[in-house]
C-alpha cells in the first residue's frame, strides 16, 4: 500500500497527529521492555552498569560559537530556488540522507536560537516542497541523488539519469527523521510532510519486514537487495516503525549479531559477511550517535554504542592515537572512506566503498568527536573535542576530519559533518531531538 492510499484516509492534521502519537506510545512501551528477559534473544546481551550518559545543559559560549560555524556550511551551500543543499562543498548533488542532515541542521540551528523562526519556516518549506516535486525512482521512491539546482535525477558523477539509479531504504529511513520531527514539532509543516510522503510507494521497499534497496544493473534492469548491516539497519528502521509500517526483522538487533572481541571488549558486529552476502559491515560511530540523539537509545543500542565508544577509547589508551572513527568523505581520492572499528575480519580496518584498503587515510572523524562528547562528556571525549576543535574554518564550516598517519586536516567540507556536529549540541542542550512534549 502506498503513503497515499494510507494518508488519503485521513480527515485533517489531527488525524494525522494522532497516529504519530500511537506510533510514539508504541515505541515506548516496546523501549521499555526488559533486555534481560530469559525467553527473548536480547537475554545474550549482557548490559554494563558503567554506562552513563551525560545530562543536557545549557551549552557555553565556545559550544554555541561551535554550532554557529557548523552552521556556516548551509549559509553557504543552499542553493537559493530548490532550498536544497549541496552534500559537499560547492557540489550541486545530494543524497536523501545528506538532505536529511540539512533538514536536522535546519532543525538544530532553530533550537538553538541560531536562526529566527522566519527563516527556519522559509528555509523548510522550500525544501519540502522541493522533495515534492522530485521525480521517483520508476515512480515509486526517491532516487539516490539529485542535482540541487535542476531537480533532476542524477548518478553519484552529477550526470543526469532519465531512469534514475535505484533508491535506498537506508537513506529513506534516514529522511523519515527529520519528517517526523517537523510534523511531531512544527504543525506549520505538517500539511507538505504529508504530501512528501503520500507520493512514495514503500511496498516495494518493505519485504516480510525486511528493508531492500533497489539498484540498476548493467544491463539497465533493476535488481532488489536487501539493504542495511547491524547500525545502519536498525536505526533506520526505527523511522519506519514510527510510520506504523512493517520492519519487524529490520528493527531487531539480535538477528544476526555476533561478537568480536577487541581489547577485551565485546563489539557486536554483522555476521553476515561481504563474501557471502556482497555487502560491507561497518562497526563505526556514525548509526549509534544519531540513534542516541535523534530517537534515544533502547536498552540494547545503548549497550551496543557503548561498546563501541569503550573499545575507541580503549585504542587510545593503548596506543596513545585519539580514535572516533565513521564514514568520512576525504578530500583526495578515493575520496569516500569507511574508518571502522571492525570490518571485513579485521580490526581498526579502513576500506573503500569497492572494500580496498585505505589505511593511509584513517582518521580522526570531527562528527564523531563532537557526538560521543555530547552523549557522554567523558574525560576521553574532551580530549576529542579538543583536538576537533582546531578542525575548522570559520567561515566555512568544520572540516571532516584529521588523518592519523599525516597529522594533517582532512578538509573535506560535507553537510553530514556539519548537520551532525549541529545535531550533537542540540541534544546537548534540549536532549533527544524527537520525543513526546518539549
Amino acid at each position: 500500500m502506498s503513503f497515499k492510499q494510507g494518508l488519503v484516509r485521513a480527515r485533517s492534521h489531527l488525524i494525522f497527529l494522532t497516529g504519530l502519537v500511537t506510533a510514539f506510545g508504541m515505541v515506548g512501551w516496546l523501549e521499555g521492555l526488559s533486555v534481560g528477559n530469559a525467553n527473548t534473544p536480547e537475554a545474550m546481551i549482557e548490559i554494563s552498569t558503567e554506562v552513563n550518559i551525560a545530562p543536557t545543559r545549557a551549552l557555553t559560549a565556545q559550544e554555541l560559537a561551535w554550532a554557529k560555524t557548523a552552521w556556516k556550511y548551509f549559509q553557504n551551500n543552499t542553493i537559493p530556488d530548490t532550498g536544497l543543499v549541496n552534500s559537499v562543498d560547492n557540489y550541486n548533488a545530494s543524497t536523501l540522507w545528506d538532505t536529511s542532515s540539512y533538514l536536522m541542521a535546519v532543525i538544530s540551528a532553530q533550537r538553538l536560537g541560531i536562526i529566527d523562526q522566519t527563516e527556519f519556516d522559509t528555509r523548510i518549506s522550500k525544501a519540502l516542497d522541493s522533495l515534492t516535486k522530485m521525480a521517483l525512482f520508476e515512480g515509486k521512491l526517491p532516487n539516490k541523488s539529485y542535482n540541487t539546482i535542476s531537480l533532476q535525477m542524477v548518478d553519484y558523477t552529477n550526470q543526469p539519469s532519465e531512469k534514475g539509479i535505484g533508491w535506498s531504504a537506508i537513506d529513506i529511513g534516514r529522511v523519515l527523521v527529520p519528517l517526523n520531527v517537523l510534523a511531531w514539532h512544527y504543525p506549520q509543516h505538517t500539511a507538505s510532510v504529508k504530501k512528501v510522503m503520500e507520493r512514495w510507494d514503500t511496498q516495494p521497499m518493505l519485504v516480510k519486514g525486511v528493508l531492500q534497496g533497489a539498484v540498476v544493473n548493467d544491463d539497465g534492469k533493476t535488481e532488489y537487495l536487501q539493504e542495511g548491516r547491524l547500525g545502519y539497519e536498525e536505526y533506520a528502521a526505527k523511522s519506519f516503525n514510527l510510520m506504523g509500517l512493517d520492519v519487524s526483522n529490520s528493527i531487531r538487533y539480535t538477528d544476526f549479531l555476533k561478537f568480536v572481541d577487541i581489547s577485551g571488549i565485546q563489539v557486536a558486529t554483522d555476521s553476515r559477511s561481504a563474501q557471502q552476502y556482497g555487502a560491507h559491515n561497518y562497526v563505526v560511530s556514525e548509526p549509534y550517535i544519531l540513534d542516541g540523539v535523534e530517537f534515544g537509545w533502547d536498552h540494547i543500542s545503548q549497550e551496543l554504542a557503548w561498546r563501541v565508544y569503550k573499545a575507541q577509547e580503549k585504542r587510545f589508551a593503548e596506543t596513545g592515537i585519539l580514535t572516533a572513527v565513521s564514514e568520512d568523505n576525504i578530500d583526495q581520492p578515493p575520496y569516500f572512506v569507511y574508518n571502522t572499528v571492525f570490518t571485513d575480519g579485521k580490526i581498526w580496518n579502513a576500506i573503500s566503498e569497492k572494500g580496498e584498503d585505505a589505511s593511509q587515510f584513517k582518521t580522526l572523524s570531527t562528527k564523531a568527536a563532537f557526538g560521543w562528547h555530547a552523549l557522554y562528556e567523558t574525560d576521553y571525549t574532551k580530549k576529542l573535542v579538543e583536538k576537533a576543535a582546531t578542525l575548522a574554518d570559520p567561515e566555512r564550516g568544520w572540516y571532516s576530519g584529521l588523518y592519523e598517519v599525516s597529522g594533517q586536516p582532512n578538509k573535506a567540507l560535507t553537510a553530514n559533518t556539519n548537520g551532525i556536529i549541529l545535531e550533537a549540541l542540540a541534544y546537548k542542550q534540549g536532549g533527544k531531538l524527537m520525543k513526546l512534549g518539549k
